[in-house]
């Protein structure tokens, strides 16, 4: 009999399964919240509250299936970590843990590779292989939290990211399903606040997007023009700008529910004062957020970073407009693990 991830199921379908197995709930909540933290493991050896019986059923059914790294690399400056996990099938995926104050988050990847094909991205020269499973990202989740835990001492669950390898509501099903998961197993303890979904703008996905717990969410626009977008961005000649700003409308956004808009700066290319005024003319008709990122060049890359000069006077720019903007510090790019520069190398 083959044995199936214990990850793939909900903890709705673990309490369901143990019922239907004739055993009383109550046990099942701490031995899945062990397992979870990694202070049990399957197969379980012996346990005083379950029976030999239930024991047996459950080393016969389940199987754990922990991503392993296959490459860590920590950057020299700031103690970003960047994880390189290999997956059943031989594919590769990455994942980057990243210091705020003094708790982490963790960079998490929905695909290997990316269908998108944005010009900027290291990720988009690969193109897409697959989606990955349930399973999988929270794979990524708990290698990562328990590595963290042993070398730094952090116990407490680090925030989430979608903004690693892939486009997530590209995946959405999936997706769906493992932030449901976040929110619910026992030894997590995650709410919705610290989980943000990054999007280039899949309008079927995030015409979808009320199906997700109340996360929060991140648009990637990087251009407020629509050619000048399209040239950047391909997945814009099939969903524009109009029309993504039109789904976002349609939903009630509200002052404690912001969007983040994310802005890419790339050199003497988007980084204009006309960019700026015409990006706040856009994210003004929302409760918002810009998250101004200067580029990170990767190998091969046609593009450069903006000046200090150029990157201040166009976040000044938003300031004047009175849009709430942040410049996102650089971490990891020694070591390939800043946004836009993972690529399973």
């Amino acid at each position: 009999m083959k044995r199936v991830p214990l990850l793939s199921y909900s903890y709705q379908e673990i309490c369901q399964w143990w019922c239907d197995e004739g055993a009383k709930l109550g046990p099942q909540k701490r031995i899945f919240s062990e397992i979870i933290r990694s202070k049990l493991s399957l197969p379980l050896k012996s346990d005083s509250e379950i029976s030999d019986k239930l024991l047996h059923k459950i080393n016969e059914t389940f199987e754990f299936l922990p991503l392993i790294a296959e490459d860590i690399r920590e950057s020299k400056d700031d103690r970003t970590i960047k994880y390189l996990f290999r997956l059943s099938d031989g594919t590769k995926v990455e994942s980057v843990a990243v210091p705020f104050h003094k708790k982490y988050t963790l960079c998490l990847s929905s695909q290997v590779g990316c269908a998108m094909g944005c010009k900027f991205c290291f990720t988009g020269t690969t193109g897409l292989t697959r989606h990955l499973k349930k399973e999988e990202i929270l794979g990524q989740y708990l290698f990562v939290w328990n590595h963290l835990k042993d070398k730094f001492g952090h116990p407490s669950t680090p925030n989430i990211v979608f903004m690693g390898q892939g486009e997530p509501l590209h995946n959405f099903d999936v997706l769906k399903e493992s932030i449901e998961s976040f929110l619910e197993f026992p030894g997590l303890g995650l709410g919705p606040k610290q989980i943000t979904v990054s999007t280039v703008g899949h309008a079927p996905g995030l015409k979808r997007w009320q199906e997700l717990p109340p996360v929060n969410l991140a648009i990637s626009l990087h251009s407020p023009f629509e050619k000048e977008r399209t040239q950047m961005m391909p997945v814009n000649k099939v969903w524009s700008i109009d029309s993504l700003l039109e789904i976002l409308e349609g939903y009630p956004w509200h002052h404690r529910k912001r969007i983040n808009f994310e802005y890419l700066l790339l050199g003497d290319h988007n980084d204009s004062l006309e960019h700026a005024d015409a990006l706040a003319d856009i994210v003004s008709r929302f409760p918002s957020m810009v998250n101004l990122i200067p580029f990170n060049p990767y190998p091969e890359s046609p593009f450069q970073r903006p000046s200090d000069e150029r990157l201040n006077a166009f976040k000044l720019r938003l300031v004047e407009r009175k849009i709430r903007t942040m410049v996102r510090t650089t971490k990891g790019d020694d070591i390939l693990a800043a946004c836009g520069q993972l690529a399973n190398q």
